[in-house]
C-alpha cells in the first residue's frame, strides 16, 4: 500500500498566513490557495482589493501545481515553446501562469501553493518563500 503525504490544513493556514503578512508588508493585495497532492483545494483567502480574474487564476495554479508536480511557469514555457494549448492537457483548470509552485516533502510532492494578483515573478517568490517558512 502507498502511503501519500498531503498538507493539513494546519499547514494550509500558515502558507496563507505567511503569503498575506509579506503582501500586506508590501502594500500588495492578492488571492492565495493552497491544494492537496490531487489538486483539491484545502484552502483560498482573497485579500480586498485584488482583481477579481486572480480568485480563479490561484486555485488553479495551486492545482496545476499539485497535479503536474512542477512550477507552473514551468509548463507555461512548455506551451510558449511548442506552441501548445492548456486544452492539450484535457483540463480546462491546467494554467500555465507562473506563480503555482509544488509543495515538495522528502521528494515527494504534498500539495500546491497558487498566488496570483502580482507580476508572475512576485506570486512566485511569494509562495516559494510560504512553503521555505513553513515546512524548513
Amino acid at each position: 500500500m502507498q502511503t501519500i503525504g498531503r498538507v493539513s490544513s494546519s499547514e494550509a493556514t500558515q502558507l496563507i498566513e505567511h503569503v498575506v503578512k509579506d503582501a500586506k508588508a508590501s502594500n500588495k493585495a492578492i488571492v492565495v490557495a493552497v491544494a492537496g497532492p490531487e489538486g483539491e483545494l484545502i484552502a483560498f483567502l482573497r485579500m480586498d482589493g485584488v482583481n477579481a480574474a486572480s480568485g480563479i487564476i490561484a486555485p488553479n495554479k495551486a492545482y496545476t501545481a499539485a497535479r503536474e508536480r512542477k512550477y507552473t511557469r514551468e509548463l507555461g514555457q512548455k506551451m510558449r515553446e511548442k506552441n501548445t494549448s492548456p486544452a492539450y492537457w484535457g483540463d480546462d483548470r491546467i494554467t500555465g501562469f507562473g506563480g503555482g509552485v509544488p509543495i515538495v516533502q522528502n521528494e515527494m510532492v504534498i500539495g500546491g501553493i497558487g498566488v496570483s494578483g502580482l507580476s508572475s515573478v512576485e506570486d512566485e517568490e511569494l509562495a516559494e518563500a510560504a512553503i521555505k517558512f513553513v515546512f524548513s
